[in-house]
């Protein structure tokens, strides 16, 4: 049985479609299925080797609009194609905006034994297939490159020559093809030429956030989480306002406030928080800094509320909403 590298198809600005060759921003993405983006890959089968390329569509859309179920599909597909012993491993073409929210979602869910011997890789474009110069078929190159290679594991994301793991890398820029960064931690390698040169070790594959049973994914009733960010002026109006039930929106289970400089929260916001945490309401706080982690002798403020480990606030606030459906 030849072995296989599978590549999934989640949409995004890589199968966006503009009227112009030369428009790279007014594109309507999700437009080009996968199987069609691979044949536009140059150089793929040399890339491949002896591999057989296998293609899936798990949706097609931009991934702004990306929603629970969508994340849910798609991790029932990595999964089942990660337990297949013909698989090597998975690619997973998406778009950009929310691309390190579904890289570090699939880090957490999809099951270690599963990510120790076979990696995904994410990658995306910052241009559309229609475009004059599309980063998209190059990014898809590099992606199977690493997919490839014998000892990967774990998730990671792979953009513009640069292979990020899934806790660390964050869109950077809304334009550049090169958008990725993964902060003070760096990237995990390179691949130049279609050969990878690793700067660090392959990510290590825990899945220590998220002790989930498949009960808690499969309902359609994930924990509602909400961001916050806290900033000069900041008053606890948000706060109190998401505390208000609302017939049309499932009950607030958890807030991630990112806060300024050391994680630190606006006065009236902290109070408002207060009357969260009084009310059973989660509360963790991130720092809004691009760089570096809340620091401190202990892991609370003044208000109580759990500094997150250095993780971005889109990234808690999966950790959280996790954490909460593995306690329920």
């Amino acid at each position: 049985m030849a072995e296989k590298l599978v590549f999934l198809g989640m949409g995004g600005t890589l199968a966006g479609t503009a009227t112009s060759a030369g428009d790279n921003v007014g594109y309507t993405a999700a437009q080009v299925g996968v199987q069609d983006l691979l044949a536009s890959v140059p150089g793929l089968k040399s890339v491949m080797g002896g591999f057989e390329a296998v293609s899936e569509q798990v949706c097609q859309i931009d991934s702004k609009d990306l929603a629970h179920t969508d994340w849910r599909a798609l991790l029932g597909r990595v999964s089942h194609h990660l337990a297949r012993p013909e698989v090597a491993g998975v690619v997973v073409t998406h778009g950009t905006d929310t691309l390190e929210e579904a890289a570090y979602f699939l880090s957490c869910t999809v099951p270690a034994e599963l990510l120790r011997h076979k990696p995904v890789v994410l990658t995306c474009a910052m241009r559309p297939a229609s475009s004059l110069t599309p980063d998209g078929p190059g990014n898809m190159a590099d992606a199977a490159a690493v997919a490839l290679c014998r000892q990967a594991r774990g998730v990671m994301v792979v953009c513009a020559g640069k292979i990020h793991s899934a806790a660390h890398v964050q869109k950077v820029h809304p334009y550049r093809t090169d958008a990725f960064d993964s902060g003070e931690a760096g990237p995990v390698g390179l691949v130049e030429e279609g050969r990878v040169r690793l700067l660090w070790d392959w990510p290590e594959v825990t899945n220590s956030l998220c002790n989930l049973d498949s009960a808690a994914l499969q309902s359609d009733a994930w924990p509602r989480v909400e961001l916050l960010l806290s900033h000069a002026g900041a008053t606890g109006a948000v706060v109190r306002a998401l505390l208000k039930p609302d017939s049309n929106e499932a009950p607030l289970r958890g807030i991630v406030l990112a806060g300024t400089g050391n994680g630190t929260i606006h006065k009236s916001m902290e109070a408002a928080l207060l009357e969260a945490q009084a009310q059973g309401i989660r509360v963790v706080r991130v720092s809004r800094c691009a760089y570096g982690t809340v620091v401190g002798s202990s892991p609370t403020d003044r208000s109580g509320t759990f500094a997150s480990a250095g993780l971005s606030g889109v990234k808690a606030r999966i950790a959280l909403m996790l954490e909460i459906a593995s306690q329920t």
